[in-house]
């Protein structure tokens, strides 16, 4: 068995959410949530915080979560998680969001599964079907377009695929968690932005513009992130969640 490294990359600041890995939650930071959720995925081995804060890295290690302190200037959470990943040993690297307290153990499994399976695949992700024609229409819900063998074919931001003659077609959300070779993952945040990928904002064009594949898990439905304040609000309203 490869041995698997989670990594959930986390900051203090955000424009929409200042602070928001350290939003109590149930009782417990919002990061807790994550950490204790992506402890129980039973392909991992080990599961680090990483950060450039002093007060997420406190907070972190009040829990009993292992942190690396990294740099402050990465453009994206990729660029934090392959610096922490260049410091370790391990064969495959789990990129999780530190803004997903509901995120299930078994969809984590589901993303590493493929590439346990086969080592030829170098990076894998997930996704869900689109709920609702409000969420095809959104940009800010990043479709995926796939292949017969469950390979991406490309991301958007647009409605794809269009069905020309409106007959059956399955829409996909794509789900940020991303899994990846280790040697991968280092040599991908070498590779200069690409074009696809600037004119959209999604790095995971990168590798399909590179020629690499992804391999992408159907999974039933994804897990509610906390963007705002009152993503945080709605979640304080339900029974709390073990």
């Amino acid at each position: 068995m490869p041995h698997v490294t989670i990594i959930i990359p986390v900051r203090y600041a955000s424009t929409r959410f200042p602070g928001k890995p350290l939003a109590e939650l149930w009782g417990k930071p919002l990061l807790q949530h994550v950490y204790e959720r992506a402890r129980k995925a039973q392909l991992a081995d080990q599961v680090i915080v990483a950060t450039d804060d002093d007060r997420i890295a406190a907070a972190a290690r009040a829990f009993g979560a292992d942190v690396a302190l990294t740099r402050p200037d990465h453009p994206s959470g990729t660029d934090r998680v392959a610096e922490v990943a260049a410091g370790i040993v391990t064969d495959l690297v789990v990129n999780v969001q530190g803004d997903e307290p509901l995120i299930e153990p078994a969809v984590i499994d589901a993303a590493l599964a493929p590439l346990v399976a086969d080592s030829t695949i170098p990076m894998g992700t997930l996704c869900s079907p689109l709920e609702s024609v409000e969420e095809l229409a959104n940009p800010n819900v990043v479709k995926v377009v796939l292949d017969r063998a469950g390979f991406a074919l490309y991301f958007s931001r647009l409605p794809l695929p269009f069905a020309r003659d409106h007959g059956p077609v399955t829409r996909y959300r794509h789900l940020g968690l991303y899994v990846y070779r280790r040697e991968f993952l280092l040599s991908l945040a070498q590779l200069a932005p690409t074009p696809l990928e600037e004119a959209e904002k999604l790095e995971q064009l990168r590798v399909l513009e590179h020629g690499y594949r992804i391999k992408v898990v159907v999974v039933s439905h994804p897990s509610p992130g906390v963007d705002t304040p009152g993503d945080l609000e709605r979640l304080r309203a339900l029974p709390p969640k073990g």
